[in-house]
């Protein structure tokens, strides 16, 4: 008798939810008018692609031909079989756990001091901080500077010093390259996430330093600490995103600076192997198993971020 009341009662709380639902649907039927296009077009162009990638990963799909079910095998080959794979794991983490934490702390520092500008100083800063992320010739500008030859400026001033007596093959040396990869990264981490920074700072309302004062804030790391960051949550939660986003998607940066493939793969990454799998040998199944590992690895660690920014001021 008590399992029949309380199937009752959750068939009764269930119908009470799709009662609610349909009058706030009708209350706010133009609501969902307006944001039905963002919504047709993220289900279409995001939530669809990844929920077929994911099907293709247990499949051998090669383009021509239909699909056909393998299970995880391709996730074996991965995982247990595929050594340029395990290469790119090693060599995507060493970029992220540098690049990641050093972007996002450096995205942080500058938007906390340039806020403290005037306004005009503010804005040309801003614009020079912002640039090297969307400057379509940055990467021929550090292929220029780490030239392997004499004429590169580095390997230039090194000679003329003396540190050197021949020029330092930075671009295809295995023990440079990755090193070369990472301080370009750093170079242009301040992107969007650096733009939203600057402008949570700009909204956090005055008021709260006046009260934290009376409550007993009593210096500027405090004021930082305990009313600034907490303020900014959502500003920092996006910029944490672009960050890992930014410092798992390398792969365009290797490519133009060392080459597809690098010498001995020493900076081939996670993205240029599913490049390779997907645009050069068409093996879409097994480049989907790639892209489907590299997604839940981002979406678990965005999760962990989110976690730990909540804490922040607490």
């Amino acid at each position: 008798m008590k399992e029949a009341a309380t199937l009752s009662k959750e068939k009764q709380i269930k119908k009470d939810d799709r009662k609610l639902f349909r009058k706030a649907l009708r209350k706010n039927w133009d609501c969902y008018v307006y944001i039905a296009p963002y919504g047709i077009i993220f289900l279409t162009f995001t939530v669809l692609p990844v929920l077929i990638s994911i099907f293709f990963s247990f499949t051998y799909f090669n383009v021509l031909e239909p699909p056909q079910w393998i299970g995880l095998r391709n996730y074996q080959n991965l995982l247990v079989n595929d050594d340029v794979f395990l290469l790119a794991v090693k060599n995507t983490m060493t970029i992220a756990i540098i690049t990641g934490p050093v972007g996002y702390l450096a995205t942080l520092m500058f938007a906390w001091f340039i806020n403290e500008l005037k306004p005009v100083l503010r804005a040309i800063m801003v614009t020079i901080m912002y640039a090297p992320s969307i400057s379509g010739g940055a990467y021929m500008i550090w292929t220029i500077l780490f030239s392997g030859d004499s004429h590169g400026y580095i390997n230039g001033f090194l000679l003329n010093l003396g540190v050197i007596h021949e020029p330092i093959q930075f671009l295809t040396d295995t023990s440079w390259m990755i090193w070369i990869v990472i301080i370009v990264m750093i170079w242009m981490s301040l992107g969007a996430g650096f733009l939203s920074m600057v402008a949570g700072f700009r909204t956090v309302d005055k008021s709260q330093y006046e009260a934290g004062y009376v409550e007993g804030i009593r210096n500027r790391w405090q004021e930082f600490w305990f009313i600034t960051l907490p303020s900014m949550r959502p500003q920092m939660m996006f910029a944490a995103v672009m960050s890992i986003t930014a410092a798992f998607s390398v792969g365009d940066q290797t490519t133009a600076l060392v080459g597809f493939p690098s010498t001995d793969y020493a900076a081939h990454t996670i993205v240029n192997h599913l490049q390779d799998y997907g645009g050069q040998r068409f093996d879409m199944g097994y480049a989907c198993a790639i892209a489907t590992i590299l997604f839940v690895v981002m979406v678990g660690l965005n999760e962990l971020i989110q976690k730990l920014l909540s804490k922040v001021g607490r």
